[in-house]
């Protein structure tokens, strides 16, 4: 707890953290001052005038520095003009006068000067119904205008910044909320005003327009309708709309959301999600979301390519089956390949359904495979952060390593927050084969060759060097790795030698300590922690056996996955929709969506949070724990499916990280800072506060007191391309042709095509130009991709995004040429 101070806010004695500007102050205590231009995440800057107040201090001897007392108490003496809340420090002592005449004539004639050029149109304006200029004009400003409404300025109307935003300059108050959010809180100061007075108004300095993957925020705290998103603009009414509480499912940082939903006519009646929402939780997100997580977490769940009905094969066709035929033929061909079961599961699953997986495979006899590029989750039982971490808390005097991972294109919010923590003085170390977005926030940069992972985290461990030094005498110490240039075992040693890292320096067993992967799925860690591990052959895993394939698509990802399937004695396919991999299975399970049931998944960090059903069933689909218990029985085996808390509860019971879990236990929330909710949108924007669950951090095997042994990781050989090869190199991508993103359509623009970026020399080598179409191939898989010339790539090099047509897991030795007449478009 810092110092705190005491003041007086409308007769009322509050007592604050010191730091605090009045209208923080006052909120804390319950008290109102209204706001426009201020934000709690944000500076403040006192522009829109509209927290006028009056502001009283203590008078102070100038010669001894203490109060001047008056009748027993200390001298007060107020500014002869009214000040502002927002950028004043509360102080001990300070009076503060929220309700008298002089500031009702302010609030009055600052919402009257607001609407001198702003639309009244209300009705027809998308903000209706949550806009926090409508409401402090509704309880502040004047009943009647004495400007003449033919004088106001008007724009062309509905301008996009960008794909995704659009401006309507009309309606704009010019609070900056827009600009300084991407200034200070994305550090994207794409935004900007142009021209002056009245013609004032919003631009975006990038290209393409408004780039920054933070972009939809801007929305949120807008405290007009200016700002407005392409897929929700004019499409339904706040009052409309129901909400519901739900996780996004789109990389590991398990943001906290909101899902508002609405019956539409246009959809046949059917109940849709009309919008993602971000929902409070300071431990995680805060009250932020990235694009991705915002315009695409749903639209996976929608489409004419959802399974709603089982399928069985007949004579070489998919056809249509009755739960009971399909569950006999997929029962009847795994019990008569038992020794040769095959479970190949995703963590796009929940905790739950995993566990059944798990369990019918370990009950049989039979495999678990995690589909997935990224090995060393059994490290992040071991060591990673401890139960209580917060990255909101490491500042000055801690440090954060980020090793092999662009944490813009993986896990933007976690960028997000570690960019914070380096502006509250934390060291941050970036470490990577190439330049990533988080370089210009970070102290120290190593940009080591692929295939040097392990001798480079060897040097930070040895000491000597200032940059070893300064993270072995940390406070507190978190290490991100991800599958930058990696592949299964390549992962799997670096997450072996961070872990080792963290173990030398003393960085386990604590908060704020520790090891977090960055997967490449929401629920990567949750796999983990039940049982499941990659394999880095997986095509050879597969070939031959009787495969049970669930929230995956092998076939439409790698060519030599389809061949190893149709190899393969028997395959079902458990998804949401068709797909390549459904397309060659024996018999096909219709999955219920994540945002048709309830379930739980477990974040990088380890929090265990739970979403829940918001929209109904489609079809015939079942949950997939519930579609595993029912092809259990067929096999002798009993589950429990009677529903996900149940299943959890069994869980719980079985796994030693999760004793003592319960989904209550998970639904619990605290008190947050700052208060934000729907109740009062001038002050925190439309984020949701939170009210269904803030998670439960599972506790280490170094917190609990166990031994920690790191098994030490072979090292292999670098690959070093020859004269007429490159070194390719999978890196990530935040928006790709994965199908969860791929189905929300309005992202198109920004997953593009494949570019696969060369430095100078490797594109004079190849005789190439930027933008010309180069075909590269290795070991069975070929694909083509625009040559994007990046000096900062190393020579000899060639990245290529995952997910983006072709099929590529870790560093492979390639050839690459020209297309003859190959020119991108």
């Amino acid at each position: 707890m810092g110092k705190k101070i005491t003041l007086t806010v409308d007769g009322k004695q509050i007592s604050v953290s010191a730091g605090m500007n009045v209208v923080d102050a006052a909120k804390e205590a319950g008290i109102e001052i209204p706001v426009f231009c201020h934000h709690p995440k944000m500076d403040p800057v006192g522009m829109c005038r509209m927290c006028l107040v009056e502001i009283g201090r203590p008078v102070r001897d100038r010669a001894t520095g203490e109060f001047v007392m008056e009748d027993g108490k200390p001298k007060i003496q107020f500014m002869p003009k009214l000040e502002t809340a927002c950028t004043n420090k509360a102080e001990d002592g300070m009076v503060v006068v929220t309700q008298s005449p002089r500031v009702k004539d302010a609030q009055r004639g600052t919402v009257e000067f607001l609407l001198t050029s702003h639309p009244l149109d209300c009705p027809v304006c998308d903000k209706g119904g949550e806009c926090p200029l409508q409401d402090l004009t509704m309880k502040y400003g004047p009943g009647k205008s004495r400007f003449d409404l033919s004088q106001k300025q008007h724009f062309e109307k509905a301008l996009p910044l960008g794909e995704l935003i659009y401006l309507d300059r009309e309606r704009c108050i010019f609070c900056a909320r827009c600009v300084r959010f991407q200034d200070e809180i994305a550090g994207e100061a794409v935004l900007a005003f142009d021209d002056r007075n009245r013609l004032t108004h919003i631009i975006s300095e990038s290209e393409p327009g408004f780039n920054s993957v933070f972009s939809g925020n801007t929305t949120d705290i807008c405290p007009v309708g200016a700002l407005t998103t392409t897929d929700f603009r004019f499409g339904a009414r706040p009052w409309e709309m129901q909400a519901e509480s739900s996780i996004c499912m789109q990389c590991p940082v398990g943001c906290n959301i909101t899902f508002n939903t609405r019956r539409e006519a246009g959809s046949d009646g059917e109940i849709v999600i009309k919008r993602v929402m971000p929902r409070q939780n300071e431990e995680v997100n805060e009250i932020w979301l990235c694009d991705k997580g915002r315009f695409s977490t749903h639209h996976y769940a929608e489409g004419k390519e959802r399974l709603t009905k089982p399928m069985l094969r007949k004579e070489d066709k998919l056809v249509r089956a009755s739960w009971d035929n399909a569950l006999k033929a997929a029962g009847e061909a795994f019990n008569a390949n038992k020794k040769d079961f095959v479970v190949l599961a995703s963590g796009r699953l929940s905790n739950e359904d995993l566990f059944n997986l798990k369990s019918l495979a370990d009950t049989v006899g039979g495999e678990t495979i995690l589909y997935s590029d990224m090995g060393g989750g059994e490290l992040t039982q071991l060591v990673g952060v401890g139960a209580g971490t917060n990255l909101s808390e490491l500042g000055a005097g801690d440090a954060i390593l980020v090793f092999a991972s662009d944490l813009y294109e993986e896990a933007p919010i976690w960028h997000l927050r570690v960019k914070q923590a380096a502006e509250r003085g934390a060291t941050v170390i970036v470490a990577a084969g190439r330049q990533t977005k988080l370089d210009r926030f970070a102290k120290h940069v190593i940009r080591y060759a692929y295939g040097d992972e392990l001798k480079t985290i060897s040097d930070l461990a040895k000491g000597g060097a200032e940059i070893a030094d300064e993270f072995a005498a940390a406070k507190n110490a978190v290490v991100f790795y991800g599958s930058d240039g990696l592949g299964v075992n390549g992962t799997s040693a670096v997450a072996a030698a961070c872990a080792d890292l963290l173990k030398e320096t003393n960085h386990i067993g604590g908060p704020n300590n520790g090891l977090i992967g960055v997967w490449q799925r929401a629920n990567d860690q949750g796999a983990f922690e039940i049982g499941f591990r990659p394999t880095e052959d997986l095509a050879k895993a597969l070939k031959g056996k009787a495969v049970y394939i669930v929230g995956a698509d092998p076939v439409g990802d790698d060519p030599n996955y389809a061949k190893a399937l149709k190899g393969a004695k028997f395959v079902a396919v458990q998804e949401l929709r068709e797909s390549a991999t459904t397309d060659i299975a024996d018999v096909v399970f219709p999955a219920q969506a994540f945002v048709e049931r309830d379930g739980s998944v477990t974040s990088g960090e380890r929090r265990i949070q739970r979403f829940y059903a918001t929209l109904p069933v489609k079809g015939d689909a079942k949950p997939d724990y519930a579609i595993t218990a029912l092809l259990a029985k067929q096999m002798g085996v009993i589950l429990q499916s009677a529903s996900a808390s149940v299943v959890f509860e069994i869980l719980a019971h079985s796994i030693e990280a999760f004793n003592e879990l319960t989904y209550d236990s998970l639904a619990e929330v605290k008190e947050q800072w700052p208060i934000v909710g729907r109740d009062d949108m001038y002050y925190g924007g439309t984020t949701y506060a939170n009210k269904k669950g803030m998670g439960v951090q599972l506790i280490p095997a170094a917190q609990a007191g166990g031994a920690v042994k790191i098994q030490k990781m072979r090292k292999e050989a670098a690959l070093r391309p020859k004269a007429d090869e490159v070194l390719a190199v999978p890196v990530n991508k935040l928006y790709d042709l994965g199908v969860t993103v791929k189905s929300a359509g309005i992202l198109d623009e920004r997953i593009g095509e494949l570019k696969i970026s060369v430095n100078s020399a490797t594109a004079k080598k190849l005789d190439a130009e930027a933008g010309q179409i180069v075909k590269i191939s290795f070991e069975g898989a070929q694909g083509e991709g625009v040559v994007k010339i990046d000096d900062s790539v190393a020579a000899g090099v060639a990245l290529i995004p995952r997910s983006m047509g072709v099929a590529i897991h870790e560093p492979i030795i390639a050839r690459a040429q020209i297309k003859t007449g190959g020119k991108a478009k």
